[in-house]
């Protein structure tokens, strides 16, 4: 039997909205079973556009030289004298050596799978180029729903629900569908196979579409595409540092917060406990970084705030999430993040805003196999259009059998010093110089060190230590 759950407070009523969509007659709804979630993933092939951790050294040309029959730039990322004024140059993938963002954070051997430095003998200008005739469509990155805000997307999904009769109302005498239990995602099996001299392929019924939100299949300039000018000169900033200066600022090598999107990155943890209740879904991975997200169901946003919140008036590391169940499939809907990057990808505001859908994927025999996730990037701030991931937690243990949770706490023995980071002894003073963590503290560091006789548009830097 479904049970209907009242909504205390959205918006727009849900009788309002099944009205507005029958008025409106959706044209998608004819299409898909769906308004708004479970649209196919156009493209399911791909290729690795360098040698990164997943290309395992395979670039195109090595030492400076020119992969045959590509025409370079007169200037690039690893020749130029000031990478702000080649805005023009930026949607070239030759600007980047047709590197993806992946291999471009590799180039110094971060990340690598082979002994041999991607940055060449002479650097900067003797790096390496990727594969140009390589890259991940642009199009099945980016949502193909119709909704311009998460918001609006949420409630076409609710709406749709309570056309079926839904939401679906669980309680402890009826308890949810039994999530509980250690997932991993595929690359992450992949990762501790590889260590034990394994191979690990997930059956075809937990395969999930390419993961263009690990960077490793796309041009750097396919990703840039994504990004409002702002946002696209932060990203090449960035890229420039790593793979140029080989400065990388990422956020957990100094025990900062890893930030609400990089839960979404290849490596981000191993393995991941989810937990149902009929109050919640709650969510807890750990590596460098705690990430513990509570899907609260039956909960309404509180709309009188910057942006749609739970709690008070201030914004989250990992957001604040609401929830309905349709059935066995949970609906989210996910707001006040904090504004941060995501190392090697690139950063995002806060108004970032999501919507999760969570589905049970069954293998052949009826159990449980694993978790679908869908998740549509809201950014009006950052993105130029809404971006769509899925992924697949695979289940790997009941959490009676597996081992205890993790709970890490990260001790800082890495340091920023004249523009790097750098591993430093108990007992060894330096001069330290404490950014604002709020005011994007990389950036801070890497104009400080690296910028001088740059022509940095005016107003860019909050934190201008040329002054």
């Amino acid at each position: 039997m479904t049970i209907v759950m009242k909504a205390k407070r959205l918006a727009m009523p849900i009788a309002t909205l099944v009205a507005a969509q029958a008025l409106l007659g959706w044209s998608w709804a004819a299409e898909h079973a769906s308004a708004g979630r479970g649209w196919p993933v156009a493209v399911k092939e791909f290729a690795y556009v360098g040698g990164g951790l997943e290309g395992e050294g395979q670039q195109a040309a090595w030492d400076g030289k020119v992969p045959a029959g590509v025409a370079p730039l007169d200037r690039d990322l690893f020749t130029t004298t000031d990478f702000y004024k080649d805005v023009a140059l930026w949607s070239d993938p030759r600007y980047f050596r047709c590197n993806s963002p992946s291999t471009l954070q590799a180039m110094w051997g971060a990340d690598l799978t082979t002994a041999r430095i991607m940055i060449g003998t002479a650097p900067p200008a003797s790096a390496s180029w990727g594969h140009c005739e390589i890259d991940y469509p642009r199009e099945s990155i980016v949502s193909p729903y119709p909704f311009k805000s998460a918001q609006e997307h949420y409630e076409a999904l609710l709406a749709e629900t309570a056309r079926k009769g839904g939401p679906t109302v669980y309680t402890h005498e009826r308890p949810p569908p039994n999530w509980n239990g250690r997932y991993s995602r595929a690359i992450s099996l992949q990762f501790m196979a590889k260590r034990r001299g394994e191979a690990y392929t997930p059956p075809a019924y937990l395969a999930e579409p390419p993961q263009w939100f690990f960077t490793s299949i796309n041009q750097t300039s396919t990703i840039l595409s994504l990004l409002t000018p702002e946002y696209r000169k932060r990203t090449v900033q960035m890229h420039y540092h790593q793979s140029v200066n080989n400065a990388p600022l990422w956020p957990a090598q100094f025990c900062w917060p890893d930030g609400f999107m990089r839960l979404f990155s290849r490596q981000a943890h191993l393995a991941m406990d989810f937990v149902t209740t009929p109050e919640r879904l709650q969510l807890m991975a750990s590596s460098a970084e705690n990430f513990i997200r509570h899907f609260n169901v039956g909960r309404t946003f509180n709309m009188s705030g910057a942006v749609p919140r739970l709690g008070q008036d201030v914004p989250r590391w990992f957001g604040e999430s609401i929830a309905f169940w349709d059935g066995d499939t949970l609906i989210a809907w996910t707001s006040n993040v904090i504004p941060w990057i995501t190392h090697g990808v690139f950063e995002f505001s806060g108004k970032m805003q999501t919507i999760e859908v969570f589905s049970p994927r069954r293998a052949p025999d009826g159990r449980l196999a694993g978790i679908e996730h869908e998740i549509v990037f809201y950014d009006p701030e950052a993105f130029v259009q809404p971006l769509r991931l899925i992924q697949v937690h695979i289940k790997t243990g009941e959490l009676a059998e597996v081992d205890p949770f993790i709970y890490a706490r990260c001790i800082q023995t890495i340091f920023p010093v004249d523009g790097r980071p750098q591993p430093l002894s108990p007992g060894v003073t330096i001069d330290y110089t404490v950014p604002d963590i709020y005011g994007r503290p990389w950036a801070q560091i890497w104009e400080r060190y690296f910028e001088q006789g740059m022509e940095r548009p005016a107003g860019d830097s909050i934190f201008d230590f040329s002054r």
